[in-house]
């Protein structure tokens, strides 16, 4: 599943059956940031205004908004799997972060 997504901020969204309508966070920051409706266009509306006024609000009190990743992604493996695979980036010319990086591409589009 594709996520909804805005300026790099990604939507986490729940269904309420008590308040029968959509209830989303803004997704990988601390700060807590929650959007809601009916229909799933006025979710994407609600979830835009959200990270919108987030970031005027920052830029108003002179703060850096949080991003939601870095892009840096700490893995602890086995030294013998470390090996391993370092061995295949070498075979295949690539570094081990482009095949890394390849392997997660080929996760995250199933």
């Amino acid at each position: 599943m594709i996520p909804m997504t805005y300026k790099g901020y990604a939507a986490r969204i729940e269904y309420s059956d008590e308040d029968e309508c959509f209830v989303g966070h803004i997704a990988g920051i601390t700060d807590i940031i929650g959007f809601h409706g009916e229909t799933v266009g006025e979710l994407r509306s609600a979830f835009q205004e959200a990270v919108d006024d987030y970031l005027a609000t920052c830029a108003k009190a002179g703060m850096n908004p949080k991003k939601p990743y870095s892009g840096k992604i700490m893995v602890r493996v086995s030294p013998e799997l470390h090996a391993r695979v370092a061995m295949i980036a070498s075979a295949q010319g690539k570094s081990l972060n482009a095949l890394a990086t390849e392997a997660l591409e080929n996760i995250a589009v199933k």
